[in-house]
């Protein structure tokens, strides 16, 4: 009787870690994304000079023909 007393409380205390570690690996990949959020969140603006520039080449082009 001990003995299968003991093993549930085994099986109790095992499921009681597992389930432990899952929230707090959930945790750990929630705080590390919230974390991330910042460092990809900031986008440089493209350059527009470019796309100016070919615009307004495009119209000089354009008007001579």
């Amino acid at each position: 009787m001990i003995a299968m007393l003991n093993f549930a409380v085994l099986a109790i205390a095992t499921m009681f870690a597992a389930a432990a570690a899952a929230a707090l690996s959930w945790i750990f990949l929630r705080v590390t994304f919230v974390l991330m959020r910042p460092a990809t969140a900031r986008r440089v603006a493209p350059r527009t000079e470019l796309a100016r520039g070919t615009a307004q080449l495009a119209r000089a082009f354009a008007g001579n023909r």
